[in-house]
């Protein structure tokens, strides 16, 4: 239900993007670090977005590589917790699976 939201919105707001954008067709003076150029408007509008949003997934991609990273190395440290817990006989209270090895 969660995704289909996201779908949703994004939609919506392409909509506003691109409705916002088609009825600013003027040209325009854009000025770069260097040099200066005109375009239209809709171009840098749809320029602008296209790069906000290559931005934000390229952020989100590293904030999810680095969330699986820790996850892969938790599990490994549970992992090992769990075998030293098994290898001293010792059972967690409230553990209702004392054997690890169902866990996996």
């Amino acid at each position: 239900m969660r995704g289909q939201s996201y779908v949703i919105l994004a939609i919506i707001f392409v909509i506003i993007v691109a409705v916002f954008a088609v009825t600013n067709v003027d040209t325009v003076e854009v000025n770069y670090l260097f040099w200066s150029g005109e375009a239209p408007l809709i171009l840098v509008i749809l320029f602008s977005v296209l790069m906000g949003g290559i931005i934000t997934a390229a952020v989100g991609a590293v904030k999810m590589f680095r969330l699986q990273r820790e996850v892969r190395s938790l599990k490994s440290e549970n992992k090992n917790i769990n075998s030293l817990l098994e290898k001293h006989g010792i059972v967690l209270e409230g553990d209702t699976n004392p054997d690890p090895k169902k866990n996996n």
